[in-house]
């Protein structure tokens, strides 16, 4: 994998292609309609979870979350970037703040629409749809920053951040810290710098078309970049972001990040 890949050239790759396994798995199981989402790296194999991870209670939500949602509230209107089937959405919008949702998949916006969401747009979290300085905050999780593959790719993200967000702008994130992670990660691949890792896989939907015949819709390989709390705030030098805290989780390698725009 090249490690001087920019988010650009990411956002090139998903404009051109049109498979959407996710976001069909995401809208498949709102319509309690058959399915199987699978990621895949090589002959390795792992069930795509669709209902733990994007149709959970947030009764399952650990302490955590609930606190990083309830500090954007605060810090509202909140853009949730890459916001799924809008389950973050719906727990705003039960509390009477005001969101917005954006996600590269077309087919999840559906079924974030479909669930009573009417603010949530198609688009790509490197060239969003939202006007400059819109919003207050942003909520960027499902390691999603990873996607910008290198840490410049991470400080592109955090600059086109900066346009909508207003001088006060809050931003959550998550990542996974290699220092605390193990090649078990699937998809994992090493990197010799301290604090920096990569994972790869790809998904599939599996399910059966109308007469009965089985569809496969196979995704693109998706490359992430792993990095520590140290190497995200090495992303972010040179923009208006400042890292202002880490929460993990029982100390683990997932972490969230909460970063501030200082100027």
């Amino acid at each position: 994998m090249s490690q001087d890949r920019t988010g650009s050239s990411a956002a090139e790759e998903r404009r051109q292609s049109g498979a959407d396994p996710l976001g069909r798995a995401m809208l498949a199981h709102h319509r309690d309609t058959p399915g199987q989402l699978t990621y895949r790296d090589g002959t390795e194999r792992r069930d795509g979870n669709v209902a733990e991870f994007y149709f959970s209670s947030p009764e399952s939500w650990d302490r955590e979350t609930i606190d990083a949602l309830e500090r954007l509230a605060d810090a509202e209107p909140v853009l949730d970037v890459g916001c799924g089937a809008g389950n973050h959405l719906l727990w705003w919008a039960d509390r009477g703040v005001d969101a917005v949702g954006v996600d590269a998949s077309p087919n999840a916006v559906l079924a974030a629409r479909e669930r009573g969401l009417e603010d949530v747009l198609v688009g790509d979290m490197f060239d969003l749809p939202v006007p400059t300085n819109a919003f207050g905050a942003v909520h960027v999780v499902g390691t999603q920053l990873g996607l910008g593959r290198s840490l410049a790719g991470i400080r592109e993200l955090l600059v086109e951040f900066t346009r909508v967000t207003d001088d006060g702008g809050v931003a959550v994130v998550d990542n996974y810290d290699p220092t605390r992670l193990d090649e078990d990660c699937f998809g994992y691949r090493p990197d010799p710098r301290e604090g920096v890792a990569h994972r790869c896989f790809h998904l599939e939907f599996e399910r059966e078309t109308d007469d009965g015949e089985p569809r496969r819709e196979i995704g693109r390989t998706l490359q992430f970049l792993l990095c520590s709390p140290a190497r995200l705030r090495e992303g972010a030098t040179g923009t208006p972001w400042d890292v202002c805290g880490v929460s993990r989780d029982d100390e683990g390698a997932h972490y969230r990040a909460v970063l501030e725009k200082t100027g």
